[in-house]
């Protein structure tokens, strides 16, 4: 078939589905602001949408405007951000929200290459605020769009190279719909997540499969083609809770790591498991010479999470220490502090458990 004709028909048919057909309801499809579409790209950035909706909510409820997110103190953010993860996000949101605050006077630059040089926007997020506030004809890129594209076209170019993301980039902006670039992005990423699925996707009610290259050759869970494996790595951390006079000892974690800007308690970290005997030994070892001066209250059971390219497991140690001891980098801070402090998910769902109590040294 002629490129040109299968073009128009894969544009044709898509944004007839969404005409009768996309039932995708979200509170920020439509939106025009342009504070808020930049709120939701971040939070959606690696980020289920069912997970980063309460978030959305949340942080839309908290801080209405971008002036409000930039006067808000950095550990108040981090707290609403608790548990959503790739904390780099939230530090850039923080960094450009006080930018256009500060030196835009709260208004969002409206070129794609303005927004492109925000803090923590790139391609994809830059055009979908260029698309859905200012209507910019700039495609959307994202991985339902891959998806869509590549089996579509049967485009064997792997997604996950520079190459091929810019092969991508270059055919959406072909194919998008210049005068209604929002309503035509809007689609595709919509089509993308209910019908052309990464798994199980409906391809029986498929408009577009008369022409579509992955089903008329059957080949549909071979797009879209990746070239790179993710390599992860396993990481023991054993967070020591050392109570003294009603307070814990806790730092904010240092930059180059998993987790920054958040709090932590004291940490062992290790090369593999270990035995409650050989914790408390290392223990000793690395902080307490004299065993007279603290007392192991629990160690808990094995707590774990996966990240995108680590799984850290470990366990927490309540410790009751005897007499003050300074601990380099550590502030004691009472539970009323430790409970306004933002913590990685690892450690916040730790607390959460209602056999933690966070009323230190009374139990």
């Amino acid at each position: 078939m002629n490129s040109l004709i299968s073009n128009k028909f894969f544009v044709d048919n898509l944004l007839k589905w969404n005409r009768l057909s996309n039932k995708r309801l979200m509170p920020w499809k439509g939106e025009k602001d342009p504070y808020k579409i930049w709120l939701s790209e971040i939070i959606l950035q690696q980020t289920r949408v069912n997970q980063g909706l309460e978030y959305y909510l949340r942080f839309v409820n908290k801080f209405p405007d971008v002036h409000a997110l930039a006067n808000a103190s950095e550990n108040q953010v981090f707290k609403l951000w608790e548990g959503l993860g790739y904390y780099t996000r939230c530090k850039n949101l923080i960094a450009s929200a006080k930018y256009i605050s500060q030196n835009l006077n709260g208004k969002f630059p409206e070129t794609y290459v303005d927004l492109l040089a925000l803090k923590g926007v790139g391609p994809y997020t830059a055009a979908a605020i260029g698309s859905f506030a200012f209507n910019l004809p700039v495609a959307v890129v994202d991985g339902n769009v891959y998806r869509v594209l590549s089996r579509y076209f049967g485009m064997k170019n792997p997604v996950d190279s520079t190459e091929g993301k810019e092969i991508f980039a270059e055919l959406a902006n072909k194919l998008i719909d210049k005068k209604n670039p929002s309503i035509y992005n809007q689609a595709l990423m919509d089509f993308g997540a209910t019908i052309c699925k990464p798994q199980l996707p409906v391809c029986v009610s498929c408009l577009l499969k008369k022409n579509c290259t992955a089903f008329t050759t059957n080949t549909v869970d071979q797009f879209p083609v990746k070239v790179k494996s993710i390599q992860i790595k396993n990481r023991w951390f054993y967070y020591l809770l050392i109570e003294f006079d009603g307070k814990c000892y806790v730092r904010k974690r240092m930059p180059k790591d998993i987790w920054e800007n958040l709090y932590e308690f004291v940490l062992m970290e290790e090369d593999n498991s270990l035995t409650e005997k050989k914790i408390v030994a290392n223990i000793k070892a690395k902080y307490f010479n004299n065993k007279e001066t603290f007392v192991i209250k629990d160690i808990s059971k094995v707590n774990k999470q996966k990240l995108t390219h680590q799984t850290i497991q470990g366990q927490f140690i309540t410790i009751q220490l005897k007499k003050k001891s300074a601990i380099k980098g550590f502030q004691l801070a009472s539970p009323a502090a430790l409970k306004k402090l933002p913590f990685p998910k690892f450690i916040a769902n730790y607390l959460k458990d209602k056999s933690v109590s966070l009323n230190l040294g009374n139990a």
